[in-house]
């Protein structure tokens, strides 16, 4: 999971590792936009079968964040009555993540997982935002809405396709029982749960990368980083890995910006896991 808002097109070359155009698909974008090209650029000409396990960024790429929280914050309301723009106040909090893990990179803070750090924030907006005369358990339970985000339509699908080829395994900065909850929770079909707290590095940092990589008992070049977030990808790539873009448009709402990869930054550009599913012959 990244936690910069969409990023502008910058070409990037990653000198001998996408040099090769293997083809371009045309798949269908189920979100009233059109449709998009769904390409694939090879690495080499054997990228699908080199690549043994796929790892995942979560918050965006593999939930829909956005949504889940408004929703959490609607069911808060009809219980407390409280008059919020649940829009605004989860773009605040989702926000305020990159801010905080920042505090932990600069050693302002001690290594602390993510939800530790979403209450911090949370506490900041509960006064902000005006929401008088929550319970610590209801606190508790509010900041725990991570834990309970739900998928992309076309994610369980997707990933159970992409599973009977390859291993796949979340690769979020969230913390391990955030990532376990939310896939009890939300039926992802993960093989292994992995997380950049078992580094004790953050998402970009390349050891979040390595350690998964070193855990799965693989090279960088085998493992495939699936991403909604051209940030992360540049950096796993960075780290040897193989990348995967999905477009995820809605993930911070309509009528926001969004990379299509129009150049063929990354290994391979899809419309949703179903499509990157088919693209990979899984």
């Amino acid at each position: 999971m990244t936690t910069t808002s969409p990023e502008p097109y910058q070409a990037t070359n990653f000198a001998g590792r996408r040099n090769l155009l293997k083809g371009i698909s045309l798949a269908p974008f189920a979100v009233g936009l059109g449709w998009i090209s769904a390409h694939a650029i090879g690495a080499e000409p054997d990228v699908s079968t080199t690549v043994k396990a796929l790892t995942f960024d979560v918050f965006g790429t593999v939930v829909d964040w956005r949504s889940s929280i408004i929703r959490e914050g609607q069911l808060l309301s009809a219980k407390k009555g409280y008059v919020v723009a649940w829009d605004n106040f989860a773009d605040r909090w989702r926000s305020g993540y990159g801010p905080a893990m920042n505090r932990v990179r600069t050693g302002e803070l001690p290594w602390t997982k993510i939800d530790d750090l979403h209450r911090m924030i949370l506490d900041e907006l509960v006064i902000e935002f005006g929401l008088e005369g929550l319970s610590e358990a209801e606190l508790d339970h509010f900041n725990k809405a991570w834990h309970r985000l739900s998928p992309w339509p076309d994610t369980v699908a997707g990933l159970n396709r992409l599973k009977t080829k390859y291993i796949i395994a979340t690769l979020s900065n969230g913390n391990v029982s955030l990532l376990t909850n939310m896939a009890k929770n939300a039926g992802l079909p993960w093989d292994v749960v992995l997380s950049a707290e078992l580094a004790g590095h953050y998402k970009p940092d390349p050891e979040a990368y390595l350690k998964a990589v070193d855990l799965l008992g693989l090279t960088p070049e085998q493992v495939m980083m699936v991403a909604a977030h051209p940030g992360d990808l540049r950096a796993a790539a960075r780290a040897g890995l193989h990348t995967a873009y999905v477009i995820r448009p809605l993930e911070r709402g309509p009528n926001r910006p969004f990379n299509t990869n129009p150049d063929g930054e990354f290994d391979y550009t899809a419309s949703d896991f179903l499509d990157l599913a088919r693209q990979l012959g899984a």
